[in-house]
């Protein structure tokens, strides 16, 4: 039951260390295996490859295993090498010889590149989507909380004042251009191998523009050889934007796990979204914030655990390609989990109210009195030297009133402009266009 199979049979033991982890990790293709062979199947029949009764009865019963897929009664079997061969027997079985021929003009490689396209397609918007609702939750705890100030810091020391407004704001722009990342991750996904075969095309006449109109892509990958050394590369681009976005998550983790220890207090949770300790009773420790830090550090290293995969290997499909599902498939799972327990923490976070009236805060104001010296005439270096020296004798009296009115500061976040940016991105996405198409080809 293998397609490749001929007349030996495979050592056992070989069989097991080549196949791996694909028949669990190939389910998550399943739907889009499918997806792939409704397209390639109404272009054969096009060209005069099938007829246009067996291209019915083969688009009926892909519908139904594509029904049994999304009803979870789909499985690969373990006499199956994988999803390709697993919807191929299953197609034989159940309409016979016009099965077989499914496969022209195709090969294992340019199935599994459309497979991988639309799988990303699918899991970026979800990543997108879950980025999307996070943005929004920091941009209306921003818009909350914009009045209530809190220390700035630099080199781990009291530097300037700052404000919840810009704490909450800063992680909301850092999403903004991360998604200019993963648009950029999209767009390379978003064009179709099909039709590349094994990296070298087809003697058949196929229309492999037909193919990228039937699934939505928004262009080809061109050069049929270039679309098979894509692979690996496209996994790395995708890769990076979503370590962007980790990045941007693990930073305000680390931020989180510090603003709630009681040495700052400037943040709570509820207790039942903290946990405790075996001895300890008095503990509410961060644990969530602290896997989200840790678990999207993970995700940060996985660009260059797919770089040195990948790295060196001549143009060609080669079997060290098929380990790049077993890093990149679940840390899209998790990077998804991340963002929505993000989002649901800060549904429940309180916010400490009068931080900056404690003395200790008191040199975070000596920029605002150097500055109205400067105001009032005094040169600033002059200034900031009269301002030292009362730091230095311990006469220095803050003026704690912040009048910051700039473009992205403390009296103007600029909220409304950080907003627009991120609609400007997300429009570009173009989901419906995918959808579209996909529910035509099902149809």
């Amino acid at each position: 039951m293998k397609i490749w199979q001929k007349n030996i049979d495979v050592n056992k033991d070989i069989e097991t260390f080549t196949v791996g982890k694909d028949r669990e990790l190939d389910l998550q293709m399943a739907a889009f295996d499918v997806l792939g062979s409704l397209a390639h199947v109404e272009m054969l029949e096009s060209i005069g490859l099938l007829t246009a009764t067996e291209l019915a009865s083969i688009q009926k019963a892909l519908k139904d295993i594509y029904a049994e897929i999304a009803a979870g009664d789909f499985v690969i079997e373990d006499t199956v090498e994988d999803v390709h061969s697993q919807v191929e027997w299953l197609l034989t079985q159940r309409i016979g010889e016009a099965g077989k021929k499914i496969h022209s003009g195709r090969s294992r490689n340019d199935q599994v590149l459309v497979d991988l396209k639309l799988y990303f397609r699918s899991c970026i918007e979800e990543m997108v989507g879950n980025t999307s609702v996070l943005f929004g939750q920091l941009i209306a705890l921003s818009n909350l909380h914009k009045d209530k100030l809190l220390p700035g810091y630099t080199h781990l020391q009291i530097a300037m004042p700052s404000s919840f407004g810009l704490w909450f704001g800063a992680y909301a722009e850092s999403l903004v251009d991360d998604m200019e990342l993963m648009l950029a991750a999209w767009k390379v996904c978003n064009k179709n191998p099909l039709g590349s075969a094994a990296g070298y095309g087809s003697s058949f006449p196929l229309n492999r523009t037909m193919t990228t109109g039937l699934l939505g892509f928004e262009r080809l990958n061109y050069n049929v050889v270039y679309a098979q050394m894509g692979r690996g590369k496209t996994e790395r681009i995708l890769a990076q934007a979503m370590s962007s976005v980790a990045a941007s998550l693990a930073k305000m983790a680390m931020d989180v796990c510090l603003f709630i220890n009681q040495n700052f207090g400037f943040i709570s949770f509820p207790d039942e979204l903290t946990t405790g300790s075996s001895i300890m009773p008095h503990k509410k420790n961060p644990d969530v914030f602290e896997l989200i830090r840790s678990r999207c550090n993970k995700i940060q290293a996985l660009p260059n655990e797919i770089a040195m995969m990948i790295t060196n290997l001549p143009s060609g499909y080669h079997r060290d390609l098929q380990l790049l599902k077993e890093n990149l498939f679940p840390a899209m799972v998790s990077l998804n989990e991340c963002l929505q327990m993000t989002t649901y923490m800060l549904q429940h976070i309180t916010v400490k109210d009068g931080i900056l009236e404690d003395k200790k805060y008191a040199y975070l104001f000596s920029v605002e009195v150097v500055n109205e010296l400067a105001l009032q005439g005094v040169p600033f270096r002059e200034a900031y030297k009269i301002v030292g020296e009362t730091i230095e004798n311990g006469t220095f009296k803050p003026g704690t009133q912040v009048n910051h009115t700039h473009e992205g500061s403390i009296g103007n976040l600029c909220n409304p402009e950080i907003k627009a940016m991120m609609d400007e991105i997300l429009a570009q996405f173009k989901f419906e266009k995918t959808h579209q198409a996909i529910e035509k080809l099902l149809a």
